[in-house]
């Protein structure tokens, strides 16, 4: 189960993640026996390079609770009222983002958008028109760096107060939520999430839908086992084509808001699951 992590810094005063600080006894236990028995320094290597090791698979798992809370379902009270989350990454994209604003406004439904601050700086009046429409945008970093993952504490805190100025500036809105380049991050994120008052959202599933341009093999994808309190990702920008060469997503959308509704089900966006 997830839990929210908290919305701004001054809410409690951060801690390392429990593996992390596991991870920091390790370390000072293996200098402490180099330090007493010098001829244990093999032994303590192997200790590190295996911890080492393990919080970079860790930090490749997007779902994972492990380096800090995440949100990958909703929370509890947002599923018993029966809510799931649409939400959308890489955007704004000139075309793509203003069909998807349609097809919502037909099926009354409302979504996420994880933008990019360089995209919404090409492209202000598409994120103000997301929010005029009744959606959210969220922070999806500065540059979509694809080493993103690899920077240190001052790397994370950049990205993310860049896209905060970015998103804030062109829309007044700051957002309150933090979704990784492709989920991936390391030990040194949640300090810089934390700092910068943002929660991080990963997602109960995803079809892979920058790559994937069948829409039956995404749709089913998407809609298997389906139920309250799910995160559903889809792709404005960087989205595949399908054989016709149309974005996977505007084809996927209208029979995924139909089965949601049929299921009973009600799209909000992550800032109404909060209420």
């Amino acid at each position: 189960m997830n839990t929210p992590a908290p919305s701004g810094p001054m809410h409690r005063r951060w801690q390392w993640p429990p593996l992390v600080s596991l991870s920091l006894v390790i370390h000072g236990a293996a200098v402490l026996a180099v330090v007493a028995f010098p001829s244990s320094w093999p032994w303590a290597l192997a200790v590190v390079v295996v911890n080492h090791a393990l919080l970079a698979a860790v930090g490749l798992l997007p779902r994972s609770h492990w380096l800090g809370a995440n949100w990958t379902r909703l929370p509890a009270a947002a599923a018993a009222r029966g809510e799931v989350a649409l939400t959308i990454d890489d955007g704004p994209d000139p075309v793509v983002t203003p069909a998807v604003l349609d097809l919502l406004d037909k099926h009354g439904a409302r979504a996420t958008f994880f933008c990019v601050g360089r995209q919404a700086a090409l492209y202000p009046e598409i994120c103000r028109d997301i929010l005029r429409r009744g959606h959210r945008i969220e922070n999806h970093s500065q540059l979509h760096r694809h080493n993103f993952s690899l920077l240190g504490p001052a790397g994370f805190r950049r990205e993310l107060e860049a896209a905060q100025a970015t998103l804030a500036t062109i829309t007044g809105d700051r957002p309150q939520f933090f979704r990784a380049p492709a989920g991936l991050r390391n030990p040194f994120l949640d300090q810089a999430l934390h700092h910068t008052g943002l929660r991080l959202a990963s997602w109960t599933r995803r079809a892979y839908d920058t790559r994937q341009g069948n829409p039956a093999i995404v749709l089913r994808k998407l809609c298997s086992s389906l139920r309250a309190g799910d995160i559903l990702l889809l792709h404005d920008r960087h989205a595949a084509l399908t054989p016709r060469g149309v974005p996977v997503i505007l084809e996927v959308l209208p029979p995924l808001l139909q089965a949601i509704a049929q299921a009973g089900l009600r799209p909000v966006t992550l800032r109404e699951a909060l209420t």
